[in-house]
């Protein structure tokens, strides 16, 4: 593995499809049908390698047989070159949603490729892994085949092995952590009076690519609301409008590195900075560095939650803060699982997170403050570093 620029070895991904057979053996599942498309496209990338460019993908994993990769007609040169899994076939149903007809040889439709299941094997349980994506069209189809087959979620069964990063996953995160840092250094000395919210995400955005991710982050393209009435957007798209001196700029951004993603957020206020902006970012950022002394392997969503909100209501500030601080970090900008007032998810060893500290509604606008952590034996170690050099040193 080159350490400059670390990457997922091949091993891992055969590791990765014994260890998720044997959660299947487990719970009885016979065949497990994931899908993934831009939203989420980290299920198939996860057994495969195989991210859809311009489509969706899928994969089907027999307990007893080798896997199968599904892919669009525009993606399958590209599939078979990057795919992990050997057998990749060709599948209209994950392709362009206009309904592109490519004249390829070898083009099947999941009718096929479930018949062809049912024939090799004996299933009497399926798993689907897609809970919120999977697609009517080819569940459909699945249902023709198997019909009266019990089907469940194999959702979690995945995230049972995504959870816990091993050495290399937290390498390649470790380099998207080190890619968004510098270049949050480079873009936030670049911001002036006049340039736009797109200028300033074209200079994210390029020199991300220029110190080698392959995108921004799975989740949301570089945000850079300015302004009282754009930063009271919780997502947005950027715009022509041109910042000013004086008012909250919310430099929001994330880094996809070999599969792998890391995020900053940071306020930048121009010019002389408003006392009530600096009280807020310091409350904020005080509030995160309560949050990273409870982090440690063991504590609970709830009690995470309530270190957040109890420091919030002592300064005064709970109401403008509208979720909990902490989220998971992975394949996605925020993946499963999530951590809630109300569910007991555990911290464990070699989990990466997100403390993601949202204030909403100020009578001058909205800002975020976000780093992220490896959670390591004895507590959280900050793997993004902007903002410890940054945020001291400008509110003052």
């Amino acid at each position: 593995m080159n350490d400059r620029f670390p990457r997922i070895p091949d091993e891992e991904f055969v590791k990765r499809m014994s260890d998720f057979k044997k959660k299947m053996d487990r719970e009885h599942i016979d065949l497990v049908v994931m899908f993934s498309n831009l939203l989420d496209p980290s299920a198939v990338r996860y057994f495969s390698d195989v991210s859809p460019i311009n489509e969706s993908a899928a994969a089907v994993i027999p307990l007893e047989g080798e896997p199968i990769l599904c892919s669009g007609q525009a993606c399958h040169e590209w599939s078979k070159y990057k795919s992990k899994i050997k057998d990749v076939r060709i599948m209209p149903e994950v392709g362009e949603v206009s309904g592109v007809e490519y004249e390829i040889e070898g083009q099947l439709d999941f009718r096929d490729l479930f018949e062809e299941m049912r024939r090799k094997y004996k299933v009497k349980k399926i798993g689907i892994i897609g809970d919120l994506i999977f697609p009517y069209e080819i569940y459909r189809k699945l249902e023709q085949v198997f019909p009266g087959i019990e089907k469940v979620s194999a959702e979690m069964l995945m995230y049972e092995l995504r959870m816990r990063k091993t050495e290399n996953e937290l390498a390649c995160i470790k380099k998207a952590c080190e890619i968004i840092s510098d270049t949050f250094a480079y873009a936030v000395e670049r911001v002036k009076p006049g340039v736009t919210e797109l200028d300033i995400q074209a200079d994210i955005e390029g020199q991300m690519l220029r110190l080698g991710a392959e995108a921004y982050c799975n989740s949301f393209s570089p945000m850079i609301p300015s302004g009282r009435e754009h930063s009271n957007l919780c997502m947005n798209r950027n715009t022509l409008r041109k910042v000013t001196e004086g008012e909250i700029i919310d430099l929001q951004a994330g880094t996809l590195y070999e599969g792998y993603n890391a995020t900053v957020c940071t306020p930048v206020v121009l010019g002389k900075i408003p006392d009530e902006i600096t009280k807020a970012v310091n409350v904020a950022y005080d509030s995160m560095k309560a949050v990273v002394d409870a982090l440690k392997p063991g504590a609970v969503s709830p009690q995470l939650y309530k270190v957040y909100g109890d420091f919030l209501e002592k300064k005064g500030y709970r109401k403008f803060s509208p979720y909990g601080s902490v989220h998971s970090l992975g394949m996605l900008e925020c993946e499963t699982p999530f951590f809630s007032a109300t569910k007991d998810v555990k911290i464990l060893e070699n989990m990466v997170v997100a403390i993601d500290v949202y204030f909403k509604g100020l009578p001058w606008g909205s800002f975020r403050i976000e780093d992220t952590f490896i959670i390591r034996k004895d507590g959280a170690e900050l793997a993004t570093t902007f903002n410890k050099n940054y945020l001291p040193k400008m509110y003052k």
